[in-house]
């Protein structure tokens, strides 16, 4: 399903900053009645457009006060490295996100953690001991202004 039109951008806009509306409010919001929204959300679900809903969750209630971007380079470039680099981290809590990209280092994570000790531990207990890992740079997040990730 590559063809949308501005009904089915609406939609997507709509679901994305909040999925938990009912769908009657969805279709007025989008100009349709109720059967003809559901049907195309359930088209956008059946076409893999929409991959899941997800609930947003307030970091500082959860007691995460600490957010970082994390580049990590690798020592060795195989695949089998980056492989058990990526099986450690997916077992790490501490990391939200990791994606694998190109440039000077191979990975980004974010990381949020309760506090600066919890982060330090993290960084030195978790990431540094992994034997992949060459480098290790942290961008402390201070604010988010603008954030619309689900």
């Amino acid at each position: 399903m590559s063809n949308f039109d501005a009904i089915d951008h609406k939609i997507l806009r709509e679901l994305s900053r909040d999925s938990s509306q009912s769908n009657l409010h969805l279709a007025q919001k989008v100009g349709l009645s109720a059967s003809a929204c559901l049907r195309r959300v359930q088209a956008l679900e059946s076409a893999g457009v929409i991959k899941g809903y997800r609930a947003v969750l307030d970091p500082a209630k959860l007691g995460i006060s600490f957010v970082a971007y994390v580049t990590v380079g690798l020592n060795s470039h195989t695949k089998a490295a980056q492989e058990a680099f990526e099986r450690a981290i997916s077992r790490a809590a501490q990391v939200r996100e990791c994606h694998n990209i190109t440039g000077t280092v191979e990975y980004l994570l974010r990381v949020e953690a309760r506090d600066l000790a919890s982060y330090k531990f993290f960084h030195a207990e978790v990431l540094g001991v992994l034997p992949q890992v060459q480098s290790i740079t942290s961008y402390v997040v201070m604010d988010s202004p603008k954030d619309e990730r689900a």
